[in-house]
């Protein structure tokens, strides 16, 4: 994002001289109607918009169609610049309105072929789908009729085109992108092979000790996987043994009645993507035909994507499959000029796809995409990576398919069973799934279409032309890993590893560290019985198993440095609480990078950067999952003197890495933050700023962007404020914009908390008003009860046919 941001400064550029007419006439511009009636086209029946006092729009119809028009209305009048940016952002045409400083950004984007894959998907929506994108596309675009455009499109001079149902399915793919991971490991890992060998090299990912907990209890016999799981209860019981089990990532958890002080259900979830102004989600309650919904939704997408209905509340985190594959190619050209690639021996035409990115104030930009039975050749995303073959990427999220049926389905569901059944449809990106019922039933899926290889397990790239190496379906839908009602009366996960070895299938050599699903089940064992007080509590956690462990890994380090010696006192008994103040946490995070890369860099080489977390690729993959593994590494090398990982070429010992490492840290810390140990903050230098794409260069930042604040917690912390594993000095931070605790004992009781706010109008009073609230913990009520929605209503707008 850095690369972006600094050219971006040109564009700007000619904005900024706007700074001499202050940014209070920037504000000053028409606000969406909140208030009154309108008439518009595209309605049967009227329509009630009613907001609360946090901005959260309960939408009342007649019909299911009314209620998704609605939808899209209040999505655009909210967000319309968010959705424009993001339509463009997939679809590679940003240099459109930003001019070439983005057309670098745009050939990625060409490249990986999303927008395109997204316009076939529309033609073969079912009837319903269809009806339902179309709905609620005419409702945006009925808003950009009636409203005034955001600041945005008068500061960049354009106005938005229609709405389109393909606009929607495209950011689903963009979704499906930030979510998986694997190309990029699968380089590294192969980097790290040619240069270590395989042994030493598979040192670096070390295997999950059995005490790691997974979603999935280890120990379980996989062999009696059937069909229709769920309507063999008694069967599946066995899966739930002693249940328990970064950057990137979520949390949720789900509590049977056996374990609150209701005696029903609570469920938890809060899922971590980039923490930017306006924020990812959007919260709305719906209430027409057979939808009667609340929770979050993706501003450019119609209903609700986590939430509850009048019977079932749900919730997600990243699964982290293996569903990405990297083929080596070989391409030739035919005197003809046609582009060719090699397969059991034959030669096969490639498509190969001419792309015109049209460019601001510049001549237009010319674009190849070869395209093979695999995928496209992503190698312009990997320039400098040393891979000579063209690679081509194989991609679930690149076959078409119907995911909105799913959505609708799941909307709709009103038991445990019922929306297993519609998660049978939910084909990517693969998720963590929890819910709970009414009835008193939770349960946990793991959906989505996982491949099943012909050879090899895709952990590294393949040989394209020999067809050994390909596809041979999907894990079936009742064979993947599923609970429901376990033992021991919860359910968590934390993207950690989801099953044990002696599963059937190959599901994924990269998940998180399991720290924060480690602390999640370490809270609900020591509470026992807990309320939503409690679940609320467990949110706001900054205590860091990793770090906790870790760092006892410096017992009996001692140091002659007089400056060291107290550093090193300071972990003796320590509770690893990350908190935003005490030089604990500071030094901890500093630490642990210096180590990594200093241990590691005498076998690695340039690779050292990258396999402590340094991506491929600016925008696209800036982090790697190998922060990930490098952090599990370090923490099982810090427990054991006799790893061969100390045995530096220079002579240096264990206890000599150790005190350079914290020499270089110490070093740091004094520049940044001050010569005493009690400056020591980690907040200091763990800020988070809500980041608008406007403001990245002054003075726009005054008007877009929130923050800094300083933040306590990491990517391992159940409170998770996560950076790039590598880089401290990064600054996009990944964590929860929405925290979300569902009583299934009365719904009106149910907490949500949104931030920065649900505007995307800087003007608005609603977009920065839960900062606050967020860093206290102080959650909002979710009102559904129409009464209760009535009774706090500050505004109240109809649509009218």
């Amino acid at each position: 994002m850095a690369d972006l941001k600094k050219s971006l400064s040109a564009v700007y550029q000619a904005v900024s001289n706007l700074a001499v007419l202050g940014t209070h006439w920037l504000l000053r511009q028409p606000q969406p109607r909140y208030h009154g009636s309108l008439k518009m086209k595209g309605l049967s029946a009227p329509v009630e918009i009613l907001r609360d006092h946090w901005g959260i729009p309960h939408i009342y119809a007649r019909t299911t169609a009314d209620v998704i028009f609605a939808q899209g209305f209040v999505h655009a009048q909210e967000r319309l610049w968010q959705m424009d940016f993001n339509r463009r952002l997939v679809a590679g045409r940003l240099s459109e309105i930003l001019g070439p400083v983005s057309v670098p950004l745009d050939r990625w984007m060409r490249t990986l072929t999303m927008r395109r894959v997204a316009e076939g998907e529309v033609e073969i929506l079912d009837d319903e789908s269809r009806q339902i994108l179309e709905t609620y596309a005419a409702g945006v675009n009925a808003c950009m009729a009636r409203e005034p455009l955001p600041l945005e499109f008068r500061l960049l001079n354009f106005k938005p085109e229609p709405w389109i149902p393909a606009d929607s399915l495209a950011w689903v793919k963009m979704m499906c992108w930030n979510l998986c991971v694997n190309w990029e490991t699968e380089i590294l890992r192969a980097r790290l092979i040619a240069k270590l060998g395989a042994e030493t090299a598979s040192s670096l990912e070390p295997s999950v000790p059995p005490e790691w907990v997974r979603v999935i209890p280890p120990g379980v016999d996989y062999s009696c996987i059937g069909t229709e799981a769920l309507k063999r209860a008694a069967e599946v019981r066995q899966f739930t043994g002693p249940a328990g089990r970064q950057g990137i990532g979520s949390n949720n958890w789900v509590l049977s009645g056996s374990r609150t002080n209701t005696g029903m259900p609570i469920l938890a979830n809060d899922m971590h993507l980039g923490m930017t102004a306006p924020s990812i989600w959007y919260q709305n309650h719906l209430s027409g035909g057979d939808l009667h919904v609340t929770g979050l939704s993706f501003p450019g997408l119609p209903l609700v994507i986590a939430g509850h209905n009048e019977q079932l509340a749900w919730g997600f985190t990243n699964g982290f499959p293996d569903v990405q594959d990297l083929y080596m190619e070989h391409l030739r050209k035919t005197p003809e000029g046609k582009t060719e690639y090699e397969f059991c021996g034959n030669w096969y035409e490639a498509d190969v796809k001419r792309e015109e990115i049209k460019v601001k104030d510049a001549a237009p930009e010319i674009e190849e995409v070869i395209i093979t039975r695999h995928g496209p050749v992503i190698n312009l995303l990997i320039e400098g990576e040393g891979m000579e073959l063209p690679l081509a990427l194989r991609w679930t999220a690149l076959d078409k398919a119907n995911t909105v049926k799913a959505v609708i389905d799941m909307n709709r569901a009103e038991s445990c069973e019922a929306f297993r059944e519609a998660l049978r449809g939910w084909l990517y990106p693969t998720q963590n799934t929890v819910y709970a019922d009414r009835q008193g039933n939770i349960g946990y899926s793991y959906p989505g279409n996982i491949p099943i290889r012909a050879k090899g397990n895709g952990a590294v790239p393949s040989p394209g032309w020999t067809g050994e190496y390909e596809w041979t379906g999907y894990i079936p839908y009742e064979e993947l890993p599923h609970m429901f009602n376990p033992a021991p009366g919860y359910i968590a996960s934390a993207n950690n590893r989801v099953v044990d070895d002696g599963y059937p299938y190959w599901v994924s050599p990269d998940f998180c560290t399991s720290g924060r699903a480690r602390r999640i089940v370490e809270m609900i064992k020591e509470k026992g019985i807990l309320s939503v007080a409690d679940v609320r509590n467990m949110h706001m956690d900054q205590v860091s198993i990793v770090a906790r462990e870790a760092m006892r890994g410096l017992e009996g380090i001692d140091s002659d440095d007089p400056e060291l010696a107290p550093v090193f006192q300071l972990f003796r008994g320590w509770d690893g609480n990350l908190s935003a103040t005490g030089p604990q946490s500071a030094v901890y995070e500093v630490f642990m990078r210096q180590l990594i890369v200093l241990v590691t860099t005498p076998k690695l080489g340039e690779l050292a950067p990258r396999y402590a977390g340094k991506g491929p690729t600016p925008v696209l993959a800036e982090g790697s999952m190998f922060g990930e593994h490098s952090r599990e590494w370090l923490m099982l090398t810090l427990s054991n003197p006799q790893s061969p990982w100390w045995d530096a070429e220079d002579g240096r010992t264990r206890t000599d890495l150790i005190c350079r490492a914290m020499r270089e840290t110490v070093d740091i810390l004094k520049k940044t933050c001050g010569l005493k140990m009690e400056d020591w903050n980690w907040g200091k230098i763990h800020s988070l700023t809500f980041g608008h794409p406007l403001g990245s260069v002054k003075p726009l930042d005054r008007i877009f962007n929130r923050g800094p604040y300083p933040i306590g917690g990491d990517g391992d912390t159940i409170w998770a404020s996560g950076i790039n594993r590598f880089d401290l000095g990064e600054r996009d931070m990944v964590g929860p914009p929405f925290r979300f605790i569902a009583d299934l004992s009365d719904w009106n009781n149910s907490l949500g908390m949104l931030v920065p706010g649900q505007s995307g109008h800087p003007a608005s009073t609603h977009y920065d008003d839960n900062i606050a609230g967020w860093f206290k913990g102080e959650y909002h009520l979710m009102l559904f009860d129409r009464e209760r929605v009535l009774a706090n209503t500050t505004s109240a707008l109809v649509l009218k046919p």
